[in-house]
């Protein structure tokens, strides 16, 4: 069974920093595309940043300049590096992977709440 599990999420102040990490295990035979979504109250699920196994990136244009994705693939690990955190960045912020197990499947993390504000 493969797990996604993210962390790192919480209150921070405009202007701030927070740095999401999210670890998948289980029987993963390979990774493809890892990548970041978001979900504000009322809003419909969005893409924040996406990156290739060969480490190529995508971002939405509303995060580029701020926030960085990056991955391991030795530890199957992405992270979301978010600085100059505006309140429209709150949201919960969703780990995606691509992923082969027994099948080819997309899977997502529980979600972690990240909270912009004074």
């Amino acid at each position: 069974q493969v797990q996604l599990v993210e962390s790192g999420g919480g209150l921070v102040q405009p202007g701030g920093s927070l740095r999401l990490s999210c670890a998948a295990s289980g029987s993963i035979s390979s990774i493809y595309a890892m990548g970041w979504y978001r979900q504000a109250p009322g809003k419909q699920r969005e893409l924040v940043a996406t990156i290739g196994s060969g480490g190529s990136t995508n971002y939405a244009d509303s995060v580029k300049g701020r926030f960085t994705i990056s991955r391991d693939n030795a530890k199957n690990t992405v992270n979301l590096q978010m600085n100059s955190l505006k309140p429209e960045d709150t949201a919960v912020y969703y780990c995606d992977a691509k992923i082969w197990a027994a099948a080819f499947r997309d899977y997502w993390g529980q979600g972690t709440q990240v909270t912009v504000a004074s």
